[in-house]
């Protein structure tokens, strides 16, 4: 595992713990903690003994938002499009995005203030506890901008429309035990068990699973949410029992079952996925 400039990596059991690491800047968003976040991430991917990804920050936040080391001028991207001469895509959304294609499973251990970009990166991960010390503010009407990161497909998602709105409309900060009320949040824990909370998790998710399992499974909920109708969830889930009822995972999820053993699946996320996976097609930039 490489040496990073504003991340920490550190594993743990059958773990990656992501730290997002500027602590002097309250861990605040560049685009090289996006590309840095990204290269971990692919690298966890191509390491099947990384079952699990969990993210937390540095320090006593999570991270306050977009740097904005550059004033006035922190969102104009003016220069930056004349450069590349392309259209500039938001460096939040480039993360969610990879956030979404992830294989494993994705826990955020949010310690402190999740603000701005802060929050909105926490959405396209499968669960999200956070210390009793977390805050959460979808700031951008506030600043100017509009929601990014996707956010706007992910949060009402999660949170509901009416929420969604609430939390956007007004850019008002709310505390742990009001995320969870709206359910941004599932669990709130003291900072001293956070993490250690984080990785009972990743042990009730990956102990005793199959990582190919794991894999579909969390690509079929996440995408089926834009589904629309439950056919094109029928037609998938058909092809992925097909696919694993006759592989070595059920054989020996079914013969452990029968042994009252722990399982010993032999799949490799790298290497025996289903020829079908993956079934979409994916959604260009333009």
């Amino acid at each position: 595992m490489k040496n990073y400039e504003q991340i920490k990596t550190i594993e743990k059991n059958s773990s990656l713990i992501i730290q997002l690491s500027r602590p002097e800047k309250l861990n605040t968003f560049t685009e090289t903690m996006m590309r840095e976040i990204i290269d971990a991430l692919d690298w966890a991917e191509q390491n099947n003994q990384i079952r699990s990804i969990i993210f937390t920050g540095d320090g006593d936040k999570f991270c306050a938002g977009a740097d904005l080391s550059s004033g006035e001028d922190s969102f104009d991207w003016t220069e930056k499009k004349k450069s590349e001469n392309k259209v500039v895509r938001d460096a939040g959304g480039v993360l969610t995005l990879r956030l979404f294609k992830s294989k494993k499973p994705l826990i955020a251990a949010i310690n402190g203030d999740a603000v701005g970009i802060g929050a909105t990166m926490l959405l396209p991960m499968d669960v999200r506890i956070a210390s009793e010390e977390a805050r959460f503010g979808f700031v951008f009407a506030k600043r100017g901008i509009v929601p990014e990161a996707a956010s706007s497909w992910f949060l009402p998602r999660l949170v509901g429309i009416d929420n969604a709105l609430k939390l956007c409309y007004s850019g008002k900060v709310i505390n742990a035990n009001e995320a969870k009320e709206i359910k941004l949040i599932s669990e709130v824990t003291s900072g001293e068990t956070l993490i250690s909370r984080a990785l009972e998790l990743s042990e009730e998710f990956t102990a005793k699973t199959s990582s190919i399992s794991i894999a579909l499974t969390r690509q079929m909920m996440w995408r089926m949410l834009g589904a629309d109708h439950p056919m094109e969830a029928h037609k998938i889930d058909s092809r992925a029992v097909y696919a694993l009822g006759k592989s070595g995972e059920a054989s020996e999820g079914i013969k452990s079952f029968f042994e009252k053993r722990s399982p010993n699946f032999p799949g490799k996320l790298t290497e025996d996925l289903p020829d079908f996976y993956p079934w979409w097609d994916e959604k260009k930039f333009e």
